[in-house]
């Protein structure tokens, strides 16, 4: 009995989202600024990455290749935000 109760809650909420029609449409984005906001998306992750290896680091010469790589992805991240 539970079990069919559990179907007859999903097919409701189901059947709720297929017919509610009030929310409003999303704004269409431009082609552009979806490429920059995923562009921007994905250097930010690479720069969390980075900087979870520096801080689990101990080799010094792979610690500097680390800096070395954070400094060039922080300036790709600059650039972005200044041609906002």
């Amino acid at each position: 009995m539970a079990r069919g109760w559990e179907s007859k809650s999903v097919e409701s909420q189901i059947e709720s989202a297929r017919s509610d029609g009030t929310r409003p449409a999303p704004h269409p984005v431009a082609p552009e600024m979806t490429e920059a906001l995923r562009k921007r998306e994905t250097l930010r992750l690479a720069r969390a990455h980075v900087l979870q290896q520096i801080q689990a680091c101990q080799n010094p010469r792979y610690l500097a290749m680390l800096e070395s790589a954070l400094a060039a992805l922080e300036e790709q991240l600059d650039a972005l935000r200044a041609s906002d």
